[in-house]
């Protein structure tokens, strides 16, 4: 997959606001229901690094709180200080309510809520949300904050890119259950890559390709530095951020779809691939397993190790592979500065070719269950 300077670019400024639209939430969760209506039934949802008063995530959940089932919903924000907004004004939901504080409204984070019927008007929905300012800013590592992630069952958000990795390891560590975007990078972190490698966390519904459409905040916009984005019909600014995917331990229909494949010599006969079948499957140079440059063109009747790209996770069931690990970790690389006297980047599977050492992209290492479907 392509990197994506966008998102690397916000990354590196610190620049993490970029909000997901409704519909990309509502398809991604209904993926969940149709596997398992109950998914969220009787369950507390908490939304961190929220802003609650446009977040799409709270709009959803709030306005489904009964037909999803909820008992509860918390959502929280970042306190405006913490934010690169140059122009920052209180919305009329927050100034005109009788809460409302000059003092608190840029240094504390907010607490909205929803677990009843307020309004009277015989349902539960978005109108019926309670808030309240935070004791604090609203930073998801806080003592409130952590408290309420320990009250709830299931963590919902678009956390800050530059924070990912703290903030699965916060996830993860108060063992909850989750669906959180992410950049596709962060499927070999160290943080994340044993949990997915033992089953324990996987990749969302929706396919990688094509990246999402997000809406970026028109206080920290910046036209002069962005020149890939348009206008939705509400104004929005809608910016594509390739390489963002969802992680999760909700389970989903797709993940358990069995690749159709192929065996080894019907691929090196009939796959749409020219290069695979010319050259046929290349050992690597230094690791014992063979390359497979092409999701659909792995061998269904070879029982060693695989190594594939790394969007392959993407159509990766556990009932039918089992991965073994990936090339930073696997990668003799002793092997490659014997050859070569040097190495250069991270570790990486190479290959040989007219005589000389190709170094491959990142790969995965993957090997057929004994028993596949």
């Amino acid at each position: 997959m392509a990197k994506n300077s966008n998102l690397g670019a916000a990354k590196a400024a610190k620049n993490d606001e970029f909000y997901t639209q409704y519909a990309d939430i509502q398809k991604e969760v209904n993926a969940y229901l149709e596997y398992n209506p109950d998914t969220f039934r009787d369950k507390t949802v908490l939304l961190p690094c929220d802003d609650p008063e446009w977040s799409n995530f709270t709009r959803f959940f709030a306005q489904n709180f009964e037909r999803l089932g909820l008992k509860r919903l918390i959502s929280t924000s970042y306190a405006v200080e913490s934010k690169k907004y140059k122009n920052y004004q209180p919305t009329l939901f927050e100034t005109e309510s009788p809460l409302f504080d000059i003092d608190k409204t840029r240094v504390k984070g907010k607490i909205f809520e929803l677990t009843r019927d307020t309004n009277g008007n015989g349902r539960i929905d978005i109108d019926d949300l309670e808030w309240h300012y935070l004791e604090n800013d609203g930073d998801f590592r806080s003592q409130e904050v952590c408290k309420l992630r320990d009250e709830s069952d299931i963590i919902v958000t678009n956390p800050p890119f530059s924070l990912f990795r703290e903030f699965m390891a916060w996830v993860i560590e108060a063992k909850k259950k989750f669906l959180i975007l992410g950049n596709f990078n962060a499927i070999t972190y160290k943080e994340v890559f044993p949990y997915i490698k033992d089953n324990m966390i996987w990749t969302g519904n929706k396919r990688f390709g094509g990246g999402m459409d997000m809406i970026m905040p028109k206080d920290i916009f910046d036209p002069n530095k962005i020149k890939k984005y348009y206008l939705d019909e509400h104004g929005n600014i809608i910016q594509n951020i390739m390489g963002v995917i969802w992680f999760t331990n909700l389970e989903h229909g797709r993940r358990h779809e069995p690749l159709q494949l192929m065996s080894m010599q019907d691929n090196l006969r009939y796959s749409k691939h020219r290069d695979l079948r010319e050259r046929g499957y290349v050992h690597y140079v230094n690791y014992n397993a063979i390359d497979v440059p092409y999701f659909d063109a792995v061998p269904g009747d070879y029982e060693g190790p695989m190594g594939v790209p790394v969007t392959f996770l993407d159509k990766y069931c556990p009932e039918q592979f089992e991965i073994i690990g990936h090339s930073l970790q696997l990668a003799d690389m002793s092997v490659i500065k014997k050859a070569l006297g040097k190495t250069g980047g991270g570790p990486r599977f190479y290959i040989e070719e007219d005589g000389k050492l190709i170094r491959l992209y990142e790969r995965l290492v993957i090997r057929k269950k004994q028993q596949t479907i």
